[in-house]
């Protein structure tokens, strides 16, 4: 069993699911967000000399058509990397924070990283809410939307992996409704472990 303090969720979802809008809440809920898109983000500037290391390094599967880095695929690589990972975390146990920790990582189930976490969150949209999302937010045509979709792994498939689902197909409040739910949930799950793991040494 881990010693750290905290409890370690793995927030995942798809492509216009919801995700962003549900991790929002949870840190206003209190919960600590590690944010693999952020760390990406904070790796490298497009056209930075890092770029070129991590073109070598990790392959042209990390950048996409536009020759920008693909902040998804390299936020994975990122997340994968166990140092890195590691520092974060390691900085929380340190301070003895004793509640919540959530890793929003789009790819969770795909580079395996669910196997790392306590309990895995999905959020999930209906495949014509995410359409639409899509369409509307960046607009898309159906076609566009329609492709962009069909190049994730299917939501249906991941719900397999997951051990809460919040169905964030209706409005923000029905969601933040699931949101507090699944949080109390969570926090339940992490006092009965707190209390099985008997006192820090």
């Amino acid at each position: 069993m881990s010693t750290r303090p905290f409890f370690l969720v793995g927030l995942t979802g798809g492509i216009a699911s919801g995700k962003s809008t549900v991790s929002q809440q949870l840190v206003e809920l209190g919960c600590r967000l590690v944010d693999a898109d952020v760390l990406a983000r904070e790796v490298v500037a497009p056209g930075a000399p890092a770029w070129r290391a991590i073109v070598e390094e990790f392959g042209r599967e990390v950048i996409g058509a536009d020759d920008q880095l693909d902040r998804k695929r390299l936020g994975a690589v990122v997340f994968a990397d166990p140092a890195r990972r590691k520092a974060i975390l390691d900085a929380w146990a340190a301070e003895g924070f004793d509640g919540l920790v959530v890793l929003d990582i789009p790819l969770l189930v795909e580079i395996g990283a669910a196997a790392h976490v306590d309990r895995v969150v999905l959020v999930y949209a209906a495949r014509e809410v995410q359409l639409d999302r899509l369409m509307a937010r960046d607009g898309f045509d159906r076609t566009e939307a329609e492709r962009r979709v069909a190049s994730q792994m299917p939501l249906a498939e991941k719900v397999r992996h997951a051990h809460y689902v919040i169905d964030s197909s209706g409005t923000r409040e029905e969601t933040g409704a699931q949101v507090r739910a699944v949080h109390a949930a969570l926090l339940a799950e992490h006092r009965v472990r707190r209390v099985a793991a008997g006192p820090a040494s």
